[in-house]
């Protein structure tokens, strides 16, 4: 297994972040140009990942839609941080801190408008860590 880490500045307020480039130039340097999997990782408990269509209004709409199920309010039982901190704890469970893309012929076999991004909700920590693995 080949590994490598880069982080990501998400900023202080809720993003979807695209890595693809960063993703396909290590499946492309790893495999050699052959063939395996990419395992895409974020190592916090409040980021995730999502494998959706960026740039046509898609990561708007996600982050609409995260909105109106995780508000940015007091209901949250984890309240330290900013105000609403506790829907980043519970974004896990909807953007998962992994993903795993196949590569063929050194390429991410995704599909013609997907992307790969970081998804982040949480203001209180701009700076956030990927870690890419490959197994052939």
């Amino acid at each position: 297994m080949q590994t490598t880490t880069f982080r990501v500045h998400t900023g202080s307020r809720p993003v979807v972040h695209d890595i693809t480039s960063e993703c396909a130039q290590f499946a492309q340097q790893a495999s050699g140009g052959g063939d395996g999997l990419l395992n895409v990782f974020v190592p916090h408990a409040t980021a995730g990942l999502a494998v959706l269509e960026l740039g046509a209004g898609s990561d708007h709409d996600l982050l609409s839609v995260l909105a109106g199920l995780l508000p940015e309010d007091d209901r949250w039982r984890h309240a330290h941080g900013s105000r609403g901190h506790g829907r980043s704890h519970v974004l896990p469970a909807f953007a998962p801190p992994y993903a795993t893309i196949p590569v063929i012929g050194g390429r991410l076999a995704l599909g013609t408008w997907q992307s790969v991004a970081v998804v982040d909700l949480n203001a209180d920590n701009p700076d956030r860590q990927v870690r890419l693995s490959f197994l052939s």
